[in-house]
């Protein structure tokens, strides 16, 4: 028996959507991975870039667990004592909510350049409204899958 390895033609994307109100961000990151490298499908294959596009709505009612809310993202502007730092809680409340999401999802794919090109099938929304309906997207219902993926306000 051979071993299967995918070539272009054999790839066949789809469209998902995903629900992210009320489901725990790391949970729903690694699904999200999961489905933009392609690994859900049995041909997958390491090299090739099999995943889906996937669309998040809702970006912006994330749930985060424990003390995560108040920790904070680091970047460096790259001039001297350019060291920037914002809270989760203050990147949720501000204009672009949907950065949370994205920078969980990056940092749970692998550094290299396939995983820069995969991240462009990544389509982040903080409402509940997007523009891909032409290519009628199946939903995905993550909150479904586990007790764990949704946290209950308290």
């Amino acid at each position: 028996m051979k071993t299967f390895s995918a070539r272009p033609a054999d790839i066949e994307k789809s469209w998902v959507v995903i629900d992210a109100e009320g489901v725990v961000l790391g949970r729903l990151a690694s699904i999200v991975a999961m489905r933009l490298r392609g690994k859900h499908k049995p041909s997958f294959t390491p090299h090739m870039d099999m995943g889906d596009n996937v669309i998040i709505i809702n970006a912006d009612k994330v749930q985060l667990t424990g003390k995560k809310r108040h920790e904070n993202f680091y970047w460096h502007t790259g001039y001297p004592g350019g060291i920037k730092e914002r809270t989760k809680e203050q990147i949720l409340e501000g204009p672009y909510p949907e950065r949370v999401v994205f920078q969980a999802v990056k940092r749970m794919l692998p550094g290299n350049r396939l995983s820069r090109k995969q991240l462009t099938n990544l389509r982040i929304y903080a409402g509940s409204e997007h523009p891909h309906e032409a290519q009628s997207p199946e939903v995905v219902d993550v909150k479904s899958r586990n007790s764990k993926n949704t946290r209950v306000a308290k």
